[in-house]
């Protein structure tokens, strides 16, 4: 879809940016750097280099044919409908669930400012606002979410020049820094099994940015639009948080980072910084509200492509631009979270902790996805091969990611979201042959007019092949995906 009036490189980057980048660097990354000391750089290298073949092979498939449904109809065309169904499901699941959380730790940071409304005001406050701002569509969002976006790389940029400073000396009324803290560390005080434990969390910090593939449909010229904004993601993401992460080596050791508090505001306030911690606060809130924005705009995309297929009640199905519906019971399932949440907060967190589980399963099935389109399809129509090392790292990535999801029980707490995501995972399975079994032998009127799916298909292919009428000779795409 060549949308000449859709989102531009800029607003997808930035709202990417403004997916990725949130609590789970500014707060999160403290625990994994704790444990995993100066070796941490290497655990975020190669999450940066897991991101770069992930958001690639997506872009090399997203090219081919800018589905709205993104990863989740890939998956259906390479691995059958039965894989397209558990992935959508697994992924707005655990979505929902984890940026319900996410409304509740805003409104417990809202909450220590201004202590009227309560707690649980605040959350539903904040998640109506979201799913409203949604409403609007992805045009004004994506302003939204630029400006938003730019307040979080504003402060990691302040942070760089501010630990520059530092280090040489140049900061008013502190003397040079130097690297006598970083000599004095030692590097791997865990070993790999320290780095392969602290990369779950390493992931989550970079989790978010299969926005790009969800938003292409609305892009701007999608064919070249989508792997600039790719490009332009992964390197600016990738760079600013090694910049951060080594220079927070050089402020403090690691083993005096709270596992409670933003490393930002350990470093800061070790050299009499303490307005770091305001700011901080106030960077976080505006973090937390716009991974939800971008959050809940792949939300409501992820649940038209499910209603499309028939894996949704009928009155979720809509054909407008704004998927109004999904937007809509996107909101009304973190409501539902939330307050589960606040009713039996032990059951919650067992289920909060299935989001990380979630997010790297969707990740491995991209991987896995690419290594069958590819050699399938070869590379994407007038477009070059953009993951270099074809089959390989393909084939690295996918096994990378697997290996950190059986690394989970090495990360305290996330045992639980290995139960909790297998769980969760097998739930959706077993829904799926339910659904079937139900529409063969107790609708079988139902089954019989499944066919329709089919003409969807060869409607989407035949609009597909419009789009890119000018390669068909050369490769026939419309029934190769």
């Amino acid at each position: 879809m060549n949308n000449k009036s859709g989102l531009s490189v800029w607003q997808l980057t930035m709202m990417a940016l403004g997916t990725v980048i949130g609590g789970s660097f500014f707060i999160g990354s403290s625990v994994v750097i704790h444990a995993v000391g100066p070796g941490i750089l290497l655990s975020f290298a190669i999450g940066g280099l897991l991101v770069y073949f992930i958001l690639f092979a997506l872009s090399e498939m997203t090219v081919a044919n800018p589905d709205s449904g993104s990863f989740r109809t890939f998956a259906a065309r390479i691995f059958g409908p039965g894989t397209g169904y558990v992935v959508g499901w697994v992924y707005w699941t655990g979505m929902v669930l984890g940026m319900s959380s996410e409304a509740t730790a805003a409104a417990i940071l809202l909450h220590e400012w201004t202590p009227f409304p309560s707690i649980a005001v605040m959350g539903v406050i904040i998640i109506i606002g979201i799913t409203g701002f949604n409403l609007l569509g992805a045009e004004k969002l994506s302003r939204l979410e630029s400006g938003l976006a730019a307040v979080k790389i504003f402060a990691i940029v302040s942070f760089v020049l501010i630990a520059v400073l530092l280090i040489i000396g140049l900061f008013p009324g502190t003397p040079a820094v130097g690297t006598s803290t970083l000599r004095t560390e030692p590097w791997l005080p865990d070993g790999f099994k320290g780095i392969a434990g602290g990369m779950l969390i390493v992931m989550f910090s970079y989790a978010g940015f299969e926005i790009l593939g969800l938003a292409a449909a609305e892009a701007r010229d999608s064919q070249t639009t989508v792997p600039k904004a790719i490009r332009q993601t992964v390197l600016t993401l990738v760079g600013l948080y090694i910049a951060t992460i080594a220079l927070l080596l050089f402020l403090i050791p690691t083993a005096q980072i709270s596992e409670n508090t933003s490393p930002i505001v350990s470093a800061l306030n070790r050299y009499g910084i303490n307005w770091a911690g305001t700011a901080i606060r106030f960077v976080l809130i505006t973090a937390i509200l716009s991974t939800m924005l971008a959050a809940m705009f792949g939300l409501g995309r992820v649940m038209r492509s499910l209603a499309d297929e028939g894996y949704t009640p009928g009155w979720l199905k809509d054909k407008r631009e704004i998927p109004y519906r999904g937007i809509l019971a996107s909101g009304l399932g973190m409501l539902a979270a939330l307050g589960l949440g606040l009713l039996f907060p032990n059951a919650y967190f067992f289920l909060i902790s299935s989001g990380g589980f979630a997010m790297l399963f969707i990740y491995a099935v991209i991987m896995a996805t690419h290594y069958f389109f590819r050699k399938k399809n070869g590379c994407p129509p007038n477009g070059k091969c953009q993951v270099w090392g074809y089959p390989y790292t393909t084939i690295f990535t996918f096994l990378a990611l697997v290996f950190a999801i059986v690394s989970m029980p090495f990360v305290k707490g996330q045992s639980a979201g290995l139960i909790a995501g297998s769980c969760l995972l097998l739930f959706y399975i077993v829904s799926y042959f339910a659904m079937r079994f139900y529409q063969r032998k107790i609708k079988p009127t139902v089954f019989k007019s499944s066919p329709p799916k089919k003409k969807q298909t060869t409607s989407l292919s035949t609009e597909f092949s419009r789009e890119l009428s000018h390669q068909e000779s050369e490769h026939d795409w419309e029934d190769r995906f």
